[in-house]
């Protein structure tokens, strides 16, 4: 992205900012290149907890201050954990992005995790942990994780267990990111009408004074994976079912026509070829969807719907012939146009969202050290052929190499 501007502060920490004149909201956010993925079997979920935790108590502030400070001025203030990446985040009215900037480095680096807050805490995690396990279109996507990488931290499930949650101690947090903790792998990402001059002395206000870090981790490259098939039963009424299997990571230069060609078959438009088939023609699934999420070192593909327990053995055929059909027949001219001005269209919508700009930023700044201008990734998808897709797909879509996990109602 040509107007964005990025400043290493001497600790290692980077001040990324894209400037937007007429905007009167600010988002910023710091993100770590540390997630659940980087946790040993005894931590799974400490990386969940830790987002929790961060807002729990601070050397100067309690937590009552820490969730105030932002929402009295209108403002909001946020965190997320996925498998390799926990972030803060804020957005404000411009006037106040000092405000919420200070907020966010008391939070991510000066947090005490009091053991009173801990305990409390802990309860929360064990009720949205058991919130999930209700919803079984959510369990089902956290229990495929660990069928596709078995015995590796990225089918963990990001929240942990009641077994782990019940266990974490307020040194068990300070061990977590003494261990992954890396100043070098640190982004403070913001999008606002600041100038990015401004953006740079207030940010190095309060990030310059953070200790100089490294980490010494290395995240392990699963290795395991053999299709398997798995069926489960559940207090539930229809079937939930997952398909999928391991592909490409972040790195890989087939990552974006495998990205085109998942969009084609299963993306979050009403014409993908899987909703087209089992939701209009057949009226099989309310809703049915393809997600591809590279990682450092992999990727995942996943396929996911609901439907009457009876109808699981057909729409699973149908889902094999769709994949079929693009392994044995390439792609019509037209449907390639009309396949790569969908993915365009659908990307330059998601860069009008400020804030999802401001955290693809800091991600891409930690995953590939760039952010990848929208008209060069435009000429990229423009540059893909109905050859190397089908290529793709008779490598990524044989069916031997599809996992399955299939909930169905107790008997």
């Amino acid at each position: 992205m040509e107007d964005y501007e990025v400043y290493t502060l001497p600790n290692g920490i980077r001040i990324a900012h894209k400037q937007i004149p007429h905007t009167q909201i600010a988002h910023c956010g710091i993100m770590l290149d540390i997630g659940s993925r980087d946790e040993l079997p005894h931590q799974q979920g400490l990386a969940h907890f830790w987002e929790h935790m961060a807002f729990k108590g601070t050397e100067k502030r309690k937590s009552y201050h820490i969730i105030t400070r932002l929402e009295t001025v209108g403002g909001e203030l946020n965190a997320y954990t996925t498998k390799e990446k926990v972030c803060f985040h804020a957005s404000v009215l411009g006037v106040h992005f000092e405000k919420a900037t200070e907020l966010l480095a008391d939070i991510t680096f000066h947090s005490v995790f009091p053991e009173k807050q801990i305990e409390r805490e802990r309860d929360v995690i064990l009720e949205e942990m058991a919130m999930y396990y209700d919803s079984p279109e959510d369990a089902i996507q956290d229990d495929f994780d660990e069928l596709v990488f078995p015995n590796h931290a990225l089918g963990g499930n990001i929240l942990g267990t009641t077994e782990t949650v019940g266990s974490f101690r307020r040194e068990d947090l300070q061990r977590f990111i003494a261990e992954n903790y890396d100043t070098s792998r640190i982004v403070f990402a913001s999008v606002s009408k600041l100038p990015f001059t401004q953006v740079v002395k207030i940010a190095e206000k309060y990030f310059r004074d953070v200790p100089a870090q490294q980490a010494a981790r290395q995240r392990k490259t699963p290795t395991d994976y053999v299709p398997r098939q798995t069926k489960v039963e559940r207090p539930i009424t229809q079937a939930q079912c997952a398909l999928g299997r391991p592909a490409y990571g972040l790195t890989d230069v087939r990552r974006l026509p495998f990205f085109m060609l998942v969009n084609l078959l299963g993306g979050p438009g009403m014409n993908s070829r899987l909703n087209l088939n089992l939701r209009e023609k057949y009226g099989l699934v309310y809703s049915i969807d393809a997600s591809y999420t590279p990682y450092l070192d992999t990727g995942f593909l996943g396929i996911y719907f609901g439907t009457d327990p009876k109808k699981v053995e057909k729409a699973n055929a149908l889902i094999m012939k769709e994949l079929k059909r693009l392994r044995e027949q390439p792609l019509t001219t037209l449907q390639l146009h009309q396949t790569k001005e969908q993915l365009i269209g659908q990307l330059a919508m998601a860069e009008e969202s400020n804030n999802s700009f401001m955290l693809m930023m800091a991600k891409s700044l930690l995953d590939i050290n760039r952010v990848e201008a929208l008209t060069d990734i435009f000429n990229d998808i423009k540059s893909v052929t109905s050859a190397q897709l089908q290529d793709l797909a008779q490598e990524a879509f044989q069916e031997d190499q599809f996992s399955s996990l299939t909930f169905v109602p107790e008997k």
